[in-house]
């Protein structure tokens, strides 16, 4: 009788708790990911999500990271042509599935020190799937076989905490050969660019964003790899951004850019994604770049006489760009490894972007004014990269604090539009517009202005 009392008041104790939870009775909800097995367009997949995201991993399709869903939007190409299926490798072609997956390069076939590419190993192999946590943070590895050709094996693990939507990437290129090679590992992933509201044409404005090196080895601080040399869906603007407007039309841009970000911006969706990285100065890359684009689409072609003509159907007709970070050419000796650390942030966007903060993107930059009433105004707006608070901190003209001052809540799948007064404590002369993550956290900035001085000359799209 003594157990059964027991059981039952741990049973009543239970029920309550579970009443107060669902009526929120008992604080904030528990933030959890999850990692479970699910079918994706008839694949055999992985989903590791959180309440932002869902990531869908195919170990199978070279361990490629499939889709990223966040707050229902879908970031990237899935080919429909070979939804659900695997084809095993064949050197002979390639199977574009779509999604993000790791090449190496150089690419070619001149010799055994460029990789041919098409669906071998590296591209096309079966990744072996392993779950390492799960629950306030998740985790999962995918491992791929050693490639004889290049002697490099492939291992990759995909991170995502229960409380933010960052996600966190680590890879590693393994010399499984008995000799030295020489690669540099990449991160390609290739974002849909068609037009949802008519799938049969392609998006107007979609773009991708990174910083022009100042001192750049190219000839207009960008390289043109393939594609027209003069080719106006290209810029640098007045800032500093080189700026690529997608058109269905095939040219790959090669980049020396050196702050560690690109960013994919789609005007029409007002979704954005941030890829950051760390730039190593003192390393050669392929080519020296470290980032590259690649618009897809009909191709040029100049045949024995010398007539140009433009291609059709085949790979150029979907709708995609590929967004590619490379590590450093390294040396393996034989059982050495080298690794790639990317994170990436999915936010709001809107139609203009004017550059990447440490918490986030600016979409309208911040204008500050000094009201009759001894107020200031503030105006902007801004993706968020994690959920919290948006907070000013306040400086006088010598640059001693005078004050924060919290505004407002955030979340990453809201765009911030910022529309209000501040009443100061004192003289203020320069804010800092700061992130506080739920934790209490600073995340960083993102933006600093002057008070009273003119907003900055910015250009938009």
């Amino acid at each position: 009788m003594r157990l059964y009392a027991v059981a039952f008041v741990v049973c009543w104790l239970n029920l309550n708790v579970s009443h107060a939870q669902s009526k929120g009775e008992s604080g904030p909800p528990i933030s959890s990911c999850r990692i479970e097995a699910t079918n994706y367009k008839g694949w055999s997949a992985q989903q590791i999500s959180n309440r932002w995201l869902k990531l869908i991993v195919v170990p199978q399709n070279g361990g490629r990271l499939m889709q990223v869903i966040f707050a229902g939007h879908p970031y990237f190409f899935v080919n429909p042509k070979y939804e659900g299926k695997y084809l095993p490798p064949d050197p002979s072609q390639w199977f574009n599935y779509g999604g993000d997956k790791l090449w190496l390069l150089p690419e070619g076939n001149d010799d055994e020190e460029h990789w041919v590419g098409n669906s071998d190993l590296i591209d096309d192999g079966p990744y072996v799937f392993r779950k390492i946590s799960e629950g306030q943070k998740c985790e999962i590895e995918l491992t791929g076989p050693a490639d004889p050709q290049t002697g490099i094996q492939i291992r990759r693990t995909i991170h995502l905490d229960a409380d933010s939507p960052r996600i966190r990437f680590h890879a590693t290129m393994q010399n499984k050969s008995g000799h030295a090679v020489e690669w540099s590992m990449q991160s390609v992933s290739q974002y849909d660019t068609a037009d949802h509201s008519a799938p049969a044409r392609a998006s107007h404005n979609f773009w991708t964003f990174t910083p022009a090196n100042p001192a750049s080895s190219y000839l207009n601080r960008y390289h043109v790899r393939f594609g027209p040399a003069e080719n106006p869906a290209v810029s640098v603007r007045e800032n500093g951004l080189f700026a690529l407007h997608y058109v269905h039309f095939a040219a790959e841009l090669w980049l020396d850019s050196t702050p560690g970000w690109l960013a994919v911006v789609d005007g029409d969706s007002q979704y954005a994604m941030v890829e950051r990285f760390r730039y190593e100065k003192n390393e050669i890359y392929p080519g020296k770049a470290s980032v590259i684009f690649w618009m897809n689409g009909p191709e040029t072609r100049v045949n024995s006489d010398g007539e140009p003509s433009l291609t059709k159907g085949g790979d150029g007709s979907p709708y995609y760009l590929e967004a590619e970070i490379n590590s450093p050419l390294v040396q393996l000796r034989p059982g050495e490894s080298r690794d790639l650390d990317t994170e990436w942030f999915p936010t709001r966007s809107g139609r203009e972007f004017h550059g990447v903060e440490d918490a986030g993107i600016v979409v309208r930059p911040l204008q500050v004014t000094r009201l009759r009433t001894g107020h200031i105004g503030l105006a902007g707006s801004f993706g968020v990269f994690f959920a919290g608070r948006l907070v000013v901190h306040l400086y006088d003209e010598h640059g001693a604090s005078v004050g924060i001052t919290p505004l407002m809540q955030v979340d990453p799948a809201d765009l911030v539009v910022l529309d209000t007064e501040l009443t100061p404590a004192a003289k203020t002369s320069r804010l800092s517009l700061h992130l506080e993550d739920a934790n209490g956290l600073d995340c960083g900035s993102l933006q600093e202005v002057q008070v009273g001085e003119d907003p900055p000359t910015v250009e938009s799209h």
